[in-house]
C-alpha cells in the first residue's frame, strides 16, 4: 500500500512555543526571582543512626531524644515558626515568589528491605535538592530519616517540569551498613581527618556545594563522599568543573558555614575550618573575606539544641550582588558586611537552628535572573 501523504492542517503548521523553564539559577548572587522556603509543620527528632549521631553532640541527642523520642520542644516550634513567618514576609516585600512543600507527619515509620526509619522534617530543601541552571536534582541522602524528604516537594517538582524545567533525580541509594564505617569515631584535633562514609555507592547532600556560574565547589563531609562527587561530576559534564574545599572541621557537614560566594570575585571563609593558604589556585584572584567570630548566643536552649554550630553566622542569602539577608544577632557579621561593600537586611532566625540552619539551609533559589557565565576565565 502506498503511502497517503495529506497536506499540514492550519492545527499543524502553527508553531509551538517553546517550554521557557521557570528554574533557571547559576550562582548564589544574581537578582533572586523565586525560592523555595522549608516548612516547619509535623517536624520530628532525626531517628537514631551512627550517621546522624556523628555530626550531634551526645549530650544534645540525649536531650533532644535520639535515644528514643521523636518531638521537639514546643516553646522551639513557636518561636521558630513566627521567625519564619517574618522571613517569609520579608523576601514577599522584596518582591521575591515563594513556594513551600506540602505538610508532612514525620513521625509516619517507612522501610526498605534493608531498614527502618521515621522522618525528620522539611525544612531544609537545600539538603535534597540542587539547582544547576534549569535543571533541578533530587540528591542521595545519607541518613535514612530524609530517605523520601524529596515527596514533599513532589507538586512543586511536577509543576516546574511539566513548565519546563529539566527534573532529574540520582540513584536512590541502598543505605545498607557497607556505606558506614562502623564504630566510626570523630577524630580529636590533631589526628588525621576521617569519615564515617565508605565508598559503597554515591551519597551526597546538595548543600554540599556552591555555585559560582560553570564552577562548582564541594567538601567531602558525614553526608557527602568521593562517590557522590564524582556522580555530579560526571552528570554535569564538561561544562562545569567542580573543586574540593578542605575542611578542617571534625564534623563536616555542609558547606554553607565554611565556604559561601557572596558576589563575583568575593568570598567568605570561616578560618577555623579552612587553611585560606590550601585554597584552590583558581580562587587565586578572588578577595577572601574571613568572617568576624559569631556573637555568642546567651539563650541556654538555643545553645544546647542546636545541630550547626555557631558558625551559622555565615548562613547569609544573597538577594543580589549587594544585599543578604543575615542573622540580626550576630552584629559582628552584619558590619563587616558593610566594610566589605554589602547591604544587610538583618532578619531573625536564630530557633530555626536546632531544625537545620539559617537562611542558606531554609531555601533554595530557584530562579536568579542571569545566564551561565564562567567566573574565573
Amino acid at each position: 500500500m502506498d503511502c497517503v501523504v495529506s497536506a499540514p492542517s492550519a492545527t499543524t503548521t502553527k508553531a509551538v512555543q517553546p517550554l521557557v523553564s521557570p528554574v533557571s539559577s547559576h550562582n548564589e548572587w544574581d537578582p533572586l526571582e523565586e525560592i523555595i522556603v522549608g516548612r516547619l509543620d509535623g517536624a520530628t527528632i532525626p531517628s537514631r543512626h551512627p550517621v546522624v549521631a556523628c555530626n550531634v553532640p551526645p549530650w544534645m541527642g540525649r536531650l533532644l531524644g535520639l535515644a528514643g523520642g521523636f518531638k521537639y520542644p514546643r516553646v522551639l516550634l513557636e518561636r521558630a515558626q513566627d521567625e519564619l513567618d517574618q522571613f517569609i514576609d520579608l523576601l514577599r516585600s522584596l518582591d521575591v515568589t515563594v513556594r513551600r512543600p506540602d505538610a508532612v507527619d514525620h513521625r509516619q515509620r517507612f522501610s526498605t528491605p534493608y531498614w527502618s526509619s521515621r522522618g525528620f522534617c522539611t525544612t531544609c530543601p537545600r539538603d535534597s535538592l540542587l539547582v544547576i541552571g534549569d535543571e533541578i536534582i533530587e540528591t542521595p541522602m545519607a541518613w535514612p530519616c530524609r530517605y523520601f524528604e524529596t515527596h514533599s516537594y513532589r507538586p512543586i517538582l511536577k509543576d516546574y517540569f511539566r513548565r519546563g524545567a529539566r527534573w532529574t533525580a540520582a540513584p536512590k541509594p541502598q543505605l545498607t551498613d557497607e556505606l558506614y564505617k562502623p564504630e566510626f569515631r570523630a577524630p580529636e584535633p590533631g589526628e588525621p581527618m576521617r569519615y564515617i562514609l565508605t565508598e559503597f555507592e554515591p551519597v551526597f547532600d546538595a548543600a554540599d556545594f556552591v555555585r559560582a556560574g560553570r564552577d562548582l565547589f564541594v567538601t567531602r563531609s558525614n553526608v557527602t563522599n568521593r562517590m557522590g562527587i564524582e556522580w555530579l561530576r560526571r552528570h554535569l559534564g564538561p561544562g562545569y568543573r567542580i573543586h574540593e574545599i578542605e575542611s578542617r572541621c571534625r564534623t563536616p557537614m555542609h558547606i554553607d558555614t565554611t565556604f559561601v560566594p557572596l558576589a563575583p570575585g568575593k568570598v567568605l571563609v570561616n578560618a577555623e575550618y579552612i587553611d585560606v593558604d590550601r585554597l584552590p589556585d583558581i580562587l587565586n584572584s578572588w578577595d577572601v573575606l574571613v568572617a568576624p567570630e559569631p556573637d555568642p548566643i546567651d539563650e541556654p536552649l538555643l545553645r544546647i539544641t542546636s545541630m550547626c554550630g555557631k558558625w551559622l553566622s555565615m548562613n547569609v542569602l544573597m538577594v543580589d550582588e549587594k544585599r543578604v539577608i543575615a542573622e540580626r544577632h550576630h552584629t559582628g557579621m552584619l558590619r563587616a558586611l558593610e566594610q566589605w561593600g554589602f547591604e544587610p537586611i538583618p532578619s531573625d532566625l536564630l530557633h530555626y537552628a536546632p531544625f537545620g540552619g539559617s537562611f542558606h539551609c531554609a531555601t533554595l533559589d530557584i530562579r536568579r535572573r542571569g545566564t551561565l557565565e564562567s567566573c574565573f576565565d
